[in-house]
């Protein structure tokens, strides 16, 4: 029987990075205040400055701090890395988009996720995920604010969206819910990373046909 992935994944990320403001809004320090203003500010303009030419490769904290009228160690209060920031900024603006639905249908919930996913990849929003991963591969602390900022967060959520499916059964007891979703999103990632075949959203009917209903998961019909 599989482990369960939800407790796994809490005591591997238990603070996704937003610990460091505990305590925050209970006690305003004296001086400038840190707010939500600016913080998404300087959210937008880090999405705005990596669609530039240079990208990720010529973004930096000052230019960041700069465009969004704030000093650089405002910036480095909330984040102390520029992928850290990076990776913040595309989950916060997809965040809406790549929720979980519950239907009711664990095959129209995954199906209805991953299509919101595809056409994130295909988006510009695109580029900043392609720049976060290709840059990982050299910068092990890059790749680590990935997954703990954008990857961690959502991988939660489909951990609940499979148990729900079991407790409806439409799935097996003690499914691996890892492999299910390495089957599922897998091939997106690696359509969208390698371009040897176009990335469309149809995508996620096949995985979704292909994997759920093996797993004896499908449509009604």
């Amino acid at each position: 029987m599989a482990q369960n992935p939800i407790r796994r994944a809490e005591a591997k990320n238990g603070s996704n990075g937003s610990s460091g403001r505990n305590g925050a809004a209970k006690k305003r320090q004296p001086g400038r205040p840190r707010s939500e203003e600016s913080r998404q500010s300087i959210l937008r303009s880090t999405l705005k400055l990596l669609k530039q030419d240079g990208g990720f490769a010529d973004l930096t904290i000052e230019g960041i701090a700069a465009d969004a009228n704030v000093g650089k160690t405002t910036v480095y209060r909330w984040w102390p890395t520029k992928g850290a920031l990076v990776a913040d900024a595309f989950s916060a603006s997809a965040d809406k988009e790549l929720r979980f639905p519950n239907t009711g249908s664990l095959y129209t919930d995954i199906n209805l996720q991953m299509k919101g996913l595809i056409r994130i990849f295909r988006s510009e929003r695109g580029k900043v995920v392609a720049a976060l991963l290709a840059g990982g591969q050299s910068d092990p602390e890059l790749l680590e604010a990935y997954r703990d900022r954008f990857l961690w967060p959502r991988r939660r959520q489909a951990y609940e969206t499979l148990q729900r499916g079991v407790d409806r059964g439409e799935l097996p007891v003690g499914s691996d819910f890892d492999l299910i979703l390495d089957s599922l999103y897998g091939p997106i990632l690696m359509r969208f990373l390698i371009r040897h075949v176009k990335l469309e959203e149809s995508l996620a009917d096949e995985l979704c046909g292909l994997v759920l209903k093996g797993l004896g998961s499908g449509p009604k019909r």
